[in-house]
């Protein structure tokens, strides 16, 4: 790790532009940046989830599901839409969430043939644990920005995401 204030990624950029000096090399600058960033956001995730017992997957589920608000119930369809998966997935999540004690079905008062999916106690400590694991490990990534630059930063990186969403 270079102690002189650049990164790898400047190590990398300052290799490039000796090679091929005819590029612009701004977009390497950004991106591979942002991929390293991504892949300490993916351990600092799985560290999380890991520390609750729990899948990325099963996460995104129950995670819907408390973000749903009291009394933390989903349709299956909702889910789909929430998770962005397939119906056959859903299916196969909900089951092995049931199996494990993080989710319940029960009928849906507004119509006789649907489902209601709901988070049971054990599935809400699992998720606000894994939350809360989460939220601090991403403050951490975070801490060598004020709250104005992480607020900029939010407003950059959702500006650019806006033609790709």
């Amino acid at each position: 790790m270079p102690t002189d204030g650049n990164d790898e990624v400047d190590l990398l950029v300052d290799a490039w532009r000796r090679e091929r000096a005819d590029l612009d090399l701004a977009p390497v600058e950004v991106f591979s940046r942002i991929g390293r960033l991504a892949r300490l956001l993916d351990l600092a995730r799985r560290d999380a989830f890991t520390a609750q017992s729990i899948e990325p997957w099963e996460f995104d589920v129950l995670a819907a599901l408390r973000r749903a608000g009291s009394p933390y119930q989903l349709s299956p369809g909702q889910l789909l839409r929430e998770t962005m998966v397939t119906s056959g997935t859903m299916t196969n999540r909900i089951d092995r969430l049931s199996e494990r004690g993080l989710v319940s079905r029960s009928p849906d008062p507004r119509d006789r043939r649907g489902v209601l999916v709901g988070l049971t106690a054990a599935g809400k400590r699992a998720v606000d644990g894994a939350f809360e694991t989460l939220i601090a490990s991403e403050r951490e990534l975070l801490g060598e920005l004020s709250a104005s630059e992480r607020r900029e930063l939010a407003g950059l990186l959702k500006r650019l995401m806006r033609p790709l969403s």
